[in-house]
């Protein structure tokens, strides 16, 4: 449950630091005051979306800070899976927003994502605002009451992961099999394609070897010419340009006056090296240009065998002889799929139909358990609004089960039907109950949630709209009583019925300052609560006897 809530720069709220209590607790204060702007920042510690525009005007940064008692509620496993920090009696939260846009969230001092803050706060908190008794429409959330009632929610994580598993295994066959008949229709052109690439005897590197070849041959005679005319400037004595020989000779001289010349050995050895070196290169030439010779029949089935690679590259759409082979490959595949496709077809078909079997037999336990529960919810509810003034009311939850049709729940569709007279037709809450109806079944199925479900903290924002006199202080003890068993109970409210029956009373008011109006809250003492109950009331003129009925009131709820 909240121990302690900090606001700092949102809206209205300047500064915010109070204190709340286990057991039943009421917020009142004038339309306006700011009620919902302390709502919203609770919202924004479950994970809600953040809006840069709540941040007061003028400032950077606004803070939002609670602390929880999380004593009794075994969240151990939670912050071990999420690497946080885990304190067994307490547990604070903290949102900073930016005037920037950007948004942080921490758990006991450690980043944590929107996700994970969301996931802490749904153990942590209930907030049921106006907009939540449109739920009471929603299939998925009348299936979750029951559900959560008859504690399947392990049940149904299991049944989740079959069904999930079941669907992409049908998905599958159903792919699987249509790429079958696509393939059957083409099977004689991917024949065709395959062997005319088989035919082809591609060999890897194949394509860049006979092009190198192919301009060899066809400039054959240039690169001949000039392979000998290189080789002749190195050793051709007969025109006087035996650089081999010419370097022989120097090497000779300087060897002669190496007895009386120092550096003579050296520059020996150097001229040695290069005689060596160039009359390695002068062989070589000499034998590249007795090796280069036109073959026109050679020419001609390079030529033959390029155009058969360019035709294949043309054909498919490619550049290169590997992405050839790739492609061979890849029919060659899909040729031993179809000659195969049966075998896989039936071996898949197999494994859909255990994980089917497997899903609706969960679904079956599933459906089992909500049809069990159902009674006990419709009993619940009629005892429960029976003295919320609804005499006659009637209360049933159809559960219709359909096998054929498994859906990420289960084969259940479940539907709250009421009617509050006698002899009415039972229709949807959501198309025959009022306002006040509304009010009063959400506040009850809350209540009888709240004795399945171990959550800490519930919050109501004005929940009794549409009710007032005895029905809204039956209302209050129903609240009351949830906020029994160190239960964190909190009314947002307008009526003094409820107030006065709250363990303990808060006020929201404005102050205007010289440069801003203001949000406060503040915990009300005994003579507070009497004046506020007062005001509430006989508006804003305070009198003897408003202040005799508050405390009359007061006395008469405790």
């Amino acid at each position: 449950m909240i121990r302690h809530l900090h606001i700092e720069n949102y809206a209205l709220i300047e500064h915010l630091d109070i204190d709340f209590h286990a057991g039943f607790s009421v917020i009142t204060g004038e339309t306006g005051a700011g009620k919902s702007i302390i709502i919203g920042a609770v919202g924004l510690l479950l994970g809600q979306r953040a809006d840069s525009r709540a941040i007061k005007e003028g400032i950077k940064r606004c803070v939002i800070e609670a602390t929880f008692d999380v004593s009794d509620y075994q969240l151990e496993t939670f912050f071990e899976e999420n690497d946080l920090d885990f304190d067994a009696e307490e547990c604070v939260i903290r949102r900073e927003l930016t005037s920037a846009g950007k948004s942080r969230a921490f758990v006991n001092d450690t980043p944590v994502s929107l996700l994970q803050l969301k996931e802490i706060g749904e153990r942590l908190i209930d907030v049921h605002s106006q907009h939540k008794n449109l739920l009471l429409g929603k299939e998925d959330f009348q299936l979750g009451i029951l559900d959560a009632l008859a504690e399947n929610h392990t049940l149904l994580e299991q049944y989740k992961v079959e069904y999930r598993e079941f669907r992409s295994l049908q998905k599958q066959l159903e792919k699987v099999i249509e790429d079958a008949k696509n393939g059957r229709d083409d099977e004689d052109y991917l024949r065709f394609q395959a062997e005319q690439l088989a035919d082809a005897c591609l060999q890897e590197n194949e394509q860049i070897e006979l092009e190198e070849e192919a301009k060899t041959l066809e400039h054959a005679e240039d690169i001949k010419g000039s392979l000998y005319q290189a080789s002749c400037c190195l050793q051709s004595p007969d025109d006087g340009t035996d650089v081999l020989g010419m370097l022989k000779q120097g090497m000779s001289s300087i060897q002669s006056i190496s007895k009386v010349y120092a550096s003579a050995d050296e520059l020996a050895e150097r001229l040695n090296s290069c005689y060596i070196e160039l009359k390695d290169i002068a062989d070589e030439l000499e034998g590249k240009a007795e090796d280069v010779a036109y073959n026109p029949r050679r020419l001609e089935q390079i030529r033959e065998r390029l155009n058969i690679i360019y035709s294949l590259q043309k054909k498919h759409s490619v550049d290169s002889v590997e992405e050839l082979l790739s492609i061979q490959r890849d029919l060659e595949e899909k040729l031993l799929n179809l000659d195969n496709n049966d075998d896989f077809i039936e071996e898949i078909r197999r494994k859909v139909q255990e994980r089917e079997n497997a899903a609706r037999s969960l679904a079956l336990q599933l459906s089992n358990a909500r049809y069990n529960v159902a009674k006990t919810v419709e009993k619940s509810m009629s005892e429960k609004l029976v003295p919320l003034g609804m005499p006659n009311v009637r209360f049933q939850c159809s559960v219709v089960s359909d096998m054929a049709e498994l859906s990420e729940t289960g084969c259940d569709q479940v539907q709250f039907l009421f009617n509050a007279n006698k002899n009415g037709e039972l229709k949807p809450v959501s198309q025959i109950a009022s306002g006040g109806e509304i009010a009063r079944v959400m506040l009850s199925i809350k209540a009888m949630v709240a004795g399945a479900v171990k959550l800490p903290t519930i919050i109501f924002d004005e929940i009794d709209t549409g009710v007032s006199g005895s029905i809204a202080e039956k209302m209050a003890k129903m609240m009351k009583e949830m906020g029994e068993y160190e239960r964190q109970v909190i009314s947002i409210t307008h009526l003094p019925q409820i107030a006065a029956m709250g363990c303990h009373h808060y006020k929201v008011y404005k102050e205007d300052t010289e440069d801003a109006t203001l949000t406060h809250i503040v915990q009300l003492d005994e003579r507070e609560r009497i004046e506020a109950l007062a005001h509430m009331l006989s508006g804003e003129t305070l009198t003897q006897a408003a202040l005799d009925n508050a405390k009359a009131l007061l006395e008469n709820s405790n």
